[in-house]
C-alpha cells in the first residue's frame, strides 16, 4: 500500500498528540509528506522535531474553528508542496461532563465549533485542491457518536454530525473526491501526548477484557485504517463509516 500512496501530501489537524500524531507518523513511513495542523504551538513545534526524521513534514499553527486559519493552512500547504491529495479531520475537544441543564452555550459552541465546523470549514477550503488530484477525506468521528455516557452531549452530538457530514460530503464531492469517516471507540493516546504531558499507561484485565479483541486500541490502528482509505485500494469505499473499537460496542452487556 505504501508505494500507491508515496509522494501523496496530506493535511492532518490535531497532528501534534494523540491519534493525529499517530495517524502522521505512519503517514510519514508510506512516505507521504505531512502537514501537521495543530492549534498547541508547543505540541505542534515538538511533534515537527520528532517526526521530522520519518521524512517531509511541516507544522502549521491552526485553529480549525477559525475559518481564516483553515483558509491559510490550506494555502501554505499548496505553497510548500504545490498541491493537496489528502485530508484526515481530526482536530477534537472534550469538555468535563456536565448536565444538560448546566451546560453553558459557550461550551457547546466551543466542542461544536471544533470537532464539526472546524471538519467542514477543512473541507470547504481543500476540496477544491482534492478535486484537482481525486484525493479522499477521513473524518475522525467516535463510538460516542453511535452511544453516549451521561452528560457528554456536545461532544456526542459533534461526532454525530460528523458522521452525517461525512455521507453528505461524499455524495456533493463525488466522484472527484471520496469521504469516509471512523468512528474509534477506547484508543489510548496518553504515551502519545506532548512531552510534559506524557506517561505511560497502565491497563487492568477487564480493560482489555470487555474488548472482544482483547486489547485496549492505540493510534496505530486508527491510522493503518486512515491509510488504506486514502489508497486507491479503497476507491469504492465512499460515505462510509467504519467502527473501530476492538468490538467494544458489539458487546451486550447485562447489569447483575
Amino acid at each position: 500500500m505504501s508505494e500507491t500512496v508515496r509522494g501523496k501530501v496530506a493535511i492532518v489537524t490535531g497532528a501534534g498528540q494523540g491519534i493525529g500524531k499517530g495517524i502522521a507518523l505512519r503517514f510519514l513511513q508510506a512516505g507521504m509528506k505531512v502537514v501537521l495542523a495543530e492549534k498547541d504551538e508547543d505540541a505542534g513545534r515538538e511533534a515537527e522535531a520528532e517526526l521530522r526524521s520519518q521524512g517531509e513534514v511541516f507544522f502549521v499553527a491552526t485553529d480549525v474553528s477559525s475559518e481564516k486559519d483553515v483558509s491559510s493552512l490550506v494555502e501554505q500547504t499548496r505553497a510548500r508542496f504545490d498541491g493537496v491529495d489528502a485530508l484526515v479531520n481530526n482536530a477534537g475537544i472534550f469538555r468535563t461532563p456536565v448536565a444538560p441543564a448546566k451546560l453553558a452555550l459557550e461550551d457547546w459552541n466551543d466542542v461544536l465549533g471544533v470537532n464539526l465546523t472546524g471538519a467542514f470549514l477543512c473541507a470547504k477550503h481543500a476540496a477544491p485542491h482534492l478535486a484537482e488530484r481525486h484525493g479522499a477525506i477521513v473524518n475522525i468521528a467516535s463510538t460516542r457518536a453511535l452511544m453516549s455516557e451521561p452528560n457528554t452531549e456536545a461532544y456526542a452530538a459533534s461526532k454525530g454530525g460528523l458522521v452525517a457530514l461525512t455521507h453528505a460530503l461524499a455524495v456533493s464531492l463525488g466522484p472527484l473526491v471520496r469521504v469516509n469517516a471512523i468512528s474509534p471507540g477506547w484508543i489510548e493516546v496518553r504515551d502519545w501526548k506532548k512531552r510534559s504531558d506524557r506517561v505511560v499507561p497502565t491497563h487492568s484485565r477487564e480493560d482489555e477484557e470487555q474488548h472482544p479483541a482483547g486489547r485496549v486500541g492505540n493510534p496505530q490502528d486508527v491510522a493503518e485504517l486512515a491509510l488504506y482509505l486514502l489508497s486507491p485500494a479503497a476507491e469504492f469505499i465512499t460515505g462510509a463509516n467504519i467502527v473501530l473499537d476492538g468490538g467494544m460496542t458489539r458487546r451486550m452487556i447485562y447489569r447483575e
